[in-house]
């Protein structure tokens, strides 16, 4: 007893001899580098909503859900939003149509039928897709997709929403597959064994257990990617065109919100007009849709969590 109370009291003297200021800085440090993050998100938002504002006070709410879309008109400039509206998510919806099928096969094959060697060859391969710069997907494809849909088309015209679609959603499959391969790889081995030895094979149990196990991770997954889609630039921007008239025909030139933001951030709006103004409308608008479809990401994978 007497030496378990010289070893506590050795323990307290040698904690009072310490002064450990980094105890005490390195908190308030990791803090501050928390913070950064936090404190960029408000300062980007506050330049949004301030400067738009100023374009909301310009503009009648009635001009920005209209069609007509002329802001360099020297006359009548007008604002109306519902083409940049309607070509971000053709574009958006074409390139999930590609990157979730795709992406959930790769996912499915990866975490259930391949082999370790064949993951481990596999898998890299598939990522370098999420390194190729977004402006060589752009060329790509206005150079090569869109010349081999307009054998397959010939209404498609030279600039078109469908080709930057496809390939939008070719850089997204990295992104469905890895989130969606992680979400099935921690889905437990047993519940796996369990419907094998049920007499279910490998694609009953890929099918039937695995992904309702793994629901929540996947479409966490496919929102993140349509979030990815939506805030596209260079793609849309070489290979989509800039055509501002209101239109549904994916096989005609559109352009997408941030695909106008490229092209007025050119020099075409001058300071303080009503053009510059409206680039940070738009910008707000591209915002809150990134914001929702995180906050329907994160509700889901609440909702839908499944804890083992």
């Amino acid at each position: 007893m007497e030496g378990n109370l010289n070893i506590r009291a050795m323990i307290h003297d040698n904690i009072a001899r310490k002064h450990n200021r980094a105890d005490r800085i390195m908190p308030v440090f990791l803090l501050l580098m928390a913070s950064v993050s936090i404190l960029t998100t408000l300062g980007i938002v506050f330049t949004l909503v301030f400067d738009a504002a100023i374009f909301f006070g310009r503009v009648p709410f009635r001009e920005i859900l209209s069609t007509d879309l002329a802001p360099l008109n020297a006359n009548n400039p007008t604002f109306g939003m519902l083409p940049l509206m309607v070509g971000t998510l053709f574009s958006s919806l074409i390139a999930m149509l590609v990157a979730v099928p795709v992406g959930l096969s790769a996912a499915v094959y990866l975490s259930q039928f391949a082999s370790t060697r064949n993951r481990a060859i596999l898998k890299p391969m598939l990522e370098v897709l999420a390194g190729v710069p977004t402006i060589v997907y752009g060329f790509f494809a206005y150079s090569f997709v869109t010349p081999l849909l307009m054998k397959l088309i010939p209404s498609l015209g030279s600039k078109n929403v469908l080709s930057p679609g496809i390939v939008m959603g070719i850089m997204i499959i990295p992104m469905v597959a890895s989130l969606s391969e992680d979400a099935m790889n921690a889905v437990p081995e047993a519940m796996r064994e369990g419907a094998l030895g049920m007499g279910s094979t490998k694609l009953e149990v890929a099918v039937k257990v695995v992904i309702p196990a793994a629901i929540s991770g996947i479409i966490a997954s496919i929102v993140l990617g349509i979030s990815r889609a939506i805030g596209e630039t260079m793609i849309v921007a070489i290979a989509s065109g800039s055509n501002k008239h209101f239109s549904l025909d994916i096989t005609q030139s559109m352009q997408t919100m941030t695909g106008y933001i490229v092209e007025f951030t050119s020099g075409d709006a001058g300071s303080g007009t009503t053009g510059y103004y409206s680039l940070y409308a738009v910008g707000l608008i591209l915002f809150l849709f990134t914001l929702g479809m995180n906050l329907v990401a994160q509700y889901v994978s609440r909702k839908y969590r499944e804890v083992y």
